[in-house]
């Protein structure tokens, strides 16, 4: 008895894993062709890609550079700390 209700749910989830299957190789298959007869389109998209993700690290490049700027702007001497009142203190 316990056998018959093992091999049922053994059989479901092994057909549940190859409808998986067929599902996605026919998505896969279906989303070369589309490369393949649409590829000038594809290629756009990529290029499009690039060129926002080039200016985005540009934008964090300066954002980086003007925050180093800033950063040495603080007035005071460089062994004073960067806040008022705030001293480290170094005990050997």
């Amino acid at each position: 008895m316990f056998r018959f209700f093992m091999q049922d749910d053994v059989s479901r989830a092994t057909k549940g894993i190859a409808r998986g299957s067929f599902f996605f190789g026919l998505l896969l298959i279906g989303f070369g062709m589309l490369v393949f007869v649409l590829r000038d389109v594809f290629a756009i998209i990529a290029a499009g890609i690039f060129f926002i993700a080039g200016f985005s690290a540009i934008c964090y490049g300066c954002k980086l550079f003007w925050a180093a700027r800033k950063f040495n702007r603080t007035p005071g001497s460089s062994e004073n700390a960067y806040r008022k009142n705030v001293q480290i203190h170094d005990h050997q």
